[in-house]
């Protein structure tokens, strides 16, 4: 029987090699590669296109929410599992909806990542069972589309208009509009609170 293949992006080396003896002193799973952030890890899942993908939620300039709708914009059929230090509702809601298939606490992984793994790659979604009634909640509001996102990001980051149209080659006025459906979705009405937002509901890299 082949193994289960698993890619493993986090920005810690040392987190990494945790996680990669961890999944190979299973004798059904082996690691087809790493990668330390966001953009790596959509060039190998690309080029390696593993069974699971093990997914840190805290990424340098892309969060794993973000990471995982450009993974599965290339590669729908691909099976994302977010590992987080966080157990807000909206962290997991905003994995979920980005299209990950399981939502995992990073303070249990020594119990839990590799059977976490073969559920995953079974299909359906697979979460923390301290996090079922995090689940269940959603905070009403309009989920933003991959391009807002990344507008949010350099949002966030305090870029202007025109730095981030310069970023993203867009047009200025086109981020404008952006930046508006993005406060429309939210309902926020001004940066300062945009920004507080987006931090305390993880819809911006921020660790």
């Amino acid at each position: 029987m082949p193994k289960i293949r698993v890619l493993l992006v986090d920005d810690h080396a040392l987190v990494r090699r945790g996680f990669r003896r961890l999944l190979e002193d299973d004798p059904e799973i082996e690691v087809a590669g790493e990668a330390s952030d966001g953009a790596q890890g959509e060039e190998l899942a690309l080029q390696l296109k593993p069974d699971v993908i093990v997914l840190d939620y805290a990424l340098p300039g892309q969060n794993g929410a973000l990471t995982a709708r450009k993974i599965l914009a290339l590669q729908p059929g691909a099976k994302i599992l977010i590992l987080s230090m966080h157990s807000e509702p909206a962290y997991v809601a905003q994995s979920r909806e980005a299209g990950a298939s399981g939502y995992l606490l990073k303070n249990a992984l020594d119990l839990e990542l590799v059977e976490a793994v073969k559920a995953v790659r079974a299909g359906g979604w697979v979460q923390d069972p301290r996090l079922a009634q995090a689940a269940s909640e959603t905070t009403g509001k309009r989920q933003l589309t991959t391009r807002e996102l990344e507008v949010l990001q350099h949002i966030v980051a305090g870029r202007s208009n025109k730095e981030i149209a310069a970023t993203l080659q867009l047009s200025v006025n086109t981020v404008a509009v952006h930046r508006a459906n993005i406060m429309d979705a939210l309902a926020v009405h001004n940066t300062a609170d945009l920004v507080v937002y987006a931090i305390r509901h993880g819809l911006a890299g921020m660790p």
